[in-house]
């Protein structure tokens, strides 16, 4: 498994700009090149579509919002009860809304992503 991490993390950094960008079709979200590899290769749809309704849900409070996945440190999720945490801001360090994840099956132990003009995408993709 570590192999297949090191592997994505290195690919996702190829990912500059979009040639295409794909839909969720209800959300009408788009997103970019690298979250979709990404998505194919982690099975992480779940994470597209979940920062995706949370992020259209605070673009009132901001136009530019960061997305960070992390995965909690084990005493922290003996603690919390959860095992990983998505943290929404605005870019300023300003803290919109957190969510914790009880379970998760992504890969990487962190990742951020930005929401902007209703687009999910690589920081590098920006």
């Amino acid at each position: 498994m570590k192999a297949q991490v090191n592997e994505i993390k290195e690919r996702l950094q190829y990912f500059t700009g979009t040639e295409m960008f794909y839909q969720i079709p209800l959300l009408r979200t788009r997103f970019t090149d690298g979250l979709k590899y990404l998505s194919e290769v982690a099975e992480c749809f779940w994470l597209i579509t979940d920062t995706s309704v949370i992020a259209k849900s605070l673009m009132n409070r901001s136009e530019f919002i960061t997305i960070d996945f992390k995965r909690l440190p084990e005493e922290k999720q003996d603690y919390s009860g959860y095992e990983a945490e998505i943290i929404y801001s605005d870019g300023n360090d300003n803290i919109l809304e957190k969510h914790g994840y009880r379970a998760t099956d992504f890969p990487l132990d962190e990742l951020r992503l930005f929401f902007v003009n209703d687009t999910l995408m690589l920081p590098s993709e920006y």
